[in-house]
């Protein structure tokens, strides 16, 4: 599936279309907008979390950070044809929070289940519904068989979502890993699912971090 609507079909020039005109500057729109087709996903991603998220001030701070965190270091740690999917989900990865879009109370799954339903990239609604150790919140909320639907990657894409989310604050404060552990256990108190689940997902998340981390040290 797509991520974005497919561009419409251009069919051949007719006689009449092309008369007077070079062929290849009246094909050059067409081809102009299967190239921007190509690199549109971010693009998309950026505007449709905006659109859900904008209205929520902190939140949406927050995940202008986490994408601008994620563009930093995409080049330094993926190759280049897993760059654009990494951005992409750090733009979505928090749209579950959006009042229009919450029913669960568990983010990562509300968000995927949205993106799932207009059809996005199966991979990019699984990088949402699993970012920075959604199995452990989701296992204190009672909706593990609900995450399982989608596939769990583990690897450098999502070391990286995860290395962009948890050094951004809830407002875009650039924050270490244990500074950030801090303020989110801090922030919900100790019977709150969140506090239970980051409690449990540390040392998952500060390898995830780490292994970024070396990454970006060898780089320079």
């Amino acid at each position: 599936m797509s991520a974005v609507p497919p561009m419409p079909r251009a069919g051949l020039p007719s006689q009449t279309a092309t008369r007077g005109r070079d062929l290849d500057a009246y094909l050059a729109p067409f081809a102009a907008g299967y190239r921007c087709r190509m690199s549109s996903l971010v693009q998309w991603a950026s505007s449709h979390a905006e659109g859900l998220l904008g209205p929520l001030g902190a939140r949406w701070a927050h995940v202008q950070v986490v994408a601008e965190q994620a563009s930093r270091i995409a080049p330094a740690v993926l190759p280049a044809d897993e760059r654009e999917i990494l951005v992409a989900a750090a733009w979505l990865h928090d749209i579950g929070y959006a009042p229009a879009l919450a029913t669960t109370g568990l983010h990562p799954l509300d968000g995927a289940r949205h993106l799932e339903a207009l059809g996005v990239d199966r991979r990019l609604c699984c990088l949402v519904a699993h970012h920075s150790g959604a199995t452990f919140e989701a296992a204190e909320r009672g909706y593990t068989a609900e995450l399982d639907a989608f596939e769990r990657e583990d690897g450098p894409v999502m070391d990286a979502l995860s290395y962009a989310d948890m050094t951004t604050g809830p407002a875009g404060q650039h924050l270490t890993f244990e500074a950030r552990i801090t303020e989110i256990l801090e922030r919900y108190p100790p019977d709150h699912p969140v506090h239970r689940a980051i409690s449990r997902s540390r040392p998952t998340l500060a390898a995830a971090v780490e292994r970024t981390a070396r990454q970006l040290a060898g780089v320079g």
